[in-house]
């Protein structure tokens, strides 16, 4: 469900399917419907399993502090479909998707198209209307099949390869990394983080059969340092400080800076300075109340980056975590990743069609010390009473429904 589409839907008279319908057959009918909005933007592409919020934050700042407008388009939501699609920095009114919605209808495109194609159709088109310097887009899912694959892109990204999403994308690091690599153009530089040798492979296989040239964290690029980091790459940026914290951060900020030097040679480093440091992005280790931390590691990969972050911060503690899942994630790998820093998990249902039960995650829990909360407190949960910090974690849907107590 993406919030408040239906909204848009009603408003217009449009239709569209919820349903997942991998394929780019009707979304480049759209857009030759459309008159090929995207076709008019400048853009970077994003897909990866996990890091791609983070990479496009890291992005965006960047491109801001030089002075360029920006447009972002990122899945899912935080609160609903306005901060899905971002104009410098700010979310959509709802004058301007509104406007967007009506273009789509009066196109003929009702009925014709899933939700998140016609999310993405919208998304198109509001930046036509703006034409903002460059736009940011994550894929939604996977990368080949995904309805933001009809851009001609300055520069494609993969952030991370694992397994996520296997029924649609394949249960091997190769199978994924197809699909992911996907994105990649003929002749168009494509930027790969930290991926694993398998998925490596795959995405230099394909990268050389596009003849496109193919930039790799810790071969062609790096991040070094601690606090204060230093960027070795197409060029070499010293004195580096980082908001968003943990080192698989410190690898997106490195995807992010070399994505933008090849989109744009000229930026200025103290304009890459200043976008790394002032980045930063719900969800992604945030601390929302006084030793109350927000992440949304949903697969084992952002479990194991989220435990490695908790090492970083908090060396030799552990923690009490606040789990909430849904049910097509792999919830026993993630919390065999977070054990190692645990001293306490508390499941939690939430209110989501989705969702698996708090009791099914007991179950799948090998720790000792865990419970289970019949109802999904905020109150409780944004409280802090014990000296050890709290990390309220695996659903950005269980995370939505909190953050909405603190806004």
């Amino acid at each position: 469900m993406i919030p408040k589409l239906d909204d848009y839907k009603n408003r217009t008279g449009l239709t569209s399917s919820n349903t997942i319908k991998p394929g780019l057959e009707a979304i480049m009918e759209a857009m030759h419907r459309l008159g090929s909005p995207q076709k008019q933007l400048r853009a970077i592409h994003v897909a990866g399993t996990n890091g791609k919020g983070s990479t496009v934050a890291f992005m965006e700042r960047i491109f801001r502090a030089a002075g360029m407008t920006t447009g972002v388009f990122t899945s899912p939501a935080m609160i609903d479909i306005h901060d899905q699609i971002r104009l410098d920095g700010r979310n959509t009114t709802e004058d301007e998707l509104l406007e967007s919605f009506r273009t789509i209808k009066d196109a003929g495109l009702s009925g014709r198209l899933t939700d998140f194609e016609l999310l993405t159709a919208a998304a198109f088109v509001t930046f036509a209307n703006v034409r903002p310097d460059i736009i940011l887009v994550e894929c939604g899912l996977g990368g080949r099949f995904d309805s933001t694959n009809v851009l001609d892109p300055a520069v494609t990204v993969i952030t991370s390869i694992a397994k996520d999403h296997t029924e649609f994308l394949g249960d091997s690091l190769t199978s994924i990394a197809w699909h992911k690599a996907g994105i990649f153009k003929s002749g168009i530089p494509a930027v790969c983080g930290d991926l694993p040798d398998e998925a490596l492979a795959e995405a230099e296989r394909i990268a050389a059969g596009l003849d496109s040239p193919c930039y790799v964290y810790g071969r062609d690029f790096r991040m070094d340092g601690g606090t204060d980091e230093s960027f070795s790459g197409i060029r070499e940026v010293s004195h580096i400080e980082r908001r968003l914290k943990g080192p698989h951060q410190a690898v997106n900020a490195a995807v992010a800076i070399e994505s933008v030097l090849l989109a744009c040679p000229d930026i200025d480093e103290d304009a890459i300075r200043e976008g790394i440091r002032e980045a930063q992005l719900a969800f992604r280790f945030e601390e929302v109340a006084p030793g109350v931390y927000f992440d949304g590691a949903h697969n084992p990969a952002a479990a194991k980056r989220l435990r490695q972050t908790i090492e970083e911060q908090f060396p030799g503690e552990t923690v009490d975590f606040v789990i909430g899942m849904m049910a097509n994630k792999d919830s026993r790998a993630v919390l065999d990743e977070l054990i190692p820093v645990a001293h306490s998990f508390t499941f939690t249902d939430f209110s989501d069609p989705g969702a698996t039960s708090a009791r099914a995650l007991y179950e799948n829990c090998h720790f000792g010390n865990k419970q289970v909360t019949g109802t999904l407190d905020a109150s409780i949960i944004l409280t802090n009473d014990s000296p050890r910090k709290k990390i309220v974690s695996g659903s950005l849907y269980l995370l939505n429904g909190l953050k909405a107590h603190i806004l």
